[in-house]
């Protein structure tokens, strides 16, 4: 299987840097889901165990990675994701106060602005696309922590966005072991087709998250592989060895 060939490799060392997995679905964010459902609010303590762990170490930044970001697009001071299409119009800040002409980012940002925001961290963000995730790490003068942002198959279930593929939970079981083991190699290694097959939108900060980290020593903890409303949402943490 090809890997995410999104640019250069981390300088050779013996470890990676911590990264928190969470999904990207607006529905982690309070002001989405105004009555929460049990699920959701299980899934959230997951992301902020996580995110927690991931910054346990004391990174001067953290680069949130998440899909559909054009290659050489970054967002960070000012700069606000924006959410749409879901029954509001809200702009929520990325990295402190927005600025008066602020880029604007997808919904998933807002997502990884929230998680941020609620565990107190206060270091630098950086937002890139799967495709910058590799350069961006190489081009680190600092401790630096990843929040990736990614979701499993859409087909998890007859009520399911894309409906029932018998292919889709055996697919995102295999995520959930790659994460559980923080195996790079078979992160990097995902057949990049299953995105479109199984609506897989993770796919690619996945794959960019395992061609950045080949080769380092990386614990792994899963904290949620669950797929409550047909969606897959897998939620782990990686710890340098």
């Amino acid at each position: 299987m090809s890997r995410e060939s999104g640019g250069p490799s981390l300088p050779s060392s013996p470890s990676g840097p911590p990264v928190a997995f969470c999904p990207s679905a607006p529905l982690l964010l309070p002001a989405v889901e105004s009555s929460p459902a049990p699920e959701t609010v299980e899934l959230r303590r997951a992301c902020l165990a996580a995110v927690a762990a991931m910054l346990a170490s004391g990174p001067d930044s953290v680069v949130v990675v998440a899909g559909g970001v054009p290659a050489g697009t970054r967002y960070g001071a000012g700069d606000v994701a924006r959410l749409h299409g879901l029954g509001l119009e809200l702009e929520v800040p990325f990295a402190g106060a927005p600025a008066l002409r602020p880029n604007v980012a997808g919904p998933e940002f807002a997502v990884g602005a929230w998680l941020l925001d609620e565990v107190a961290y206060r270091g630098g963000r950086i937002g890139v696309g799967p495709a910058d995730l590799a350069r961006v790490l190489a081009e680190a003068t600092g401790p630096v922590g990843v929040l990736a942002l990614a979701d499993g198959s859409a087909r998890r279930g007859v009520k399911a966005p894309g409906y029932l593929d018998a292919r889709a939970a055996p697919f995102d079981a295999a995520v959930a072991t790659a994460l559980a083991d923080g195996d790079a190699d078979a992160l990097a290694g995902l057949d990049p087709a299953e995105e479109e097959r199984l609506l897989a939108a993770g796919v690619p900060v996945w794959r960019a998250v395992g061609g950045a980290l080949a080769g380092r020593g990386m614990t792994g903890r899963l904290h949620a592989d669950v797929a409550p409303f047909g969606v897959g949402y897998l939620v782990a943490d990686w710890t340098p060895t």
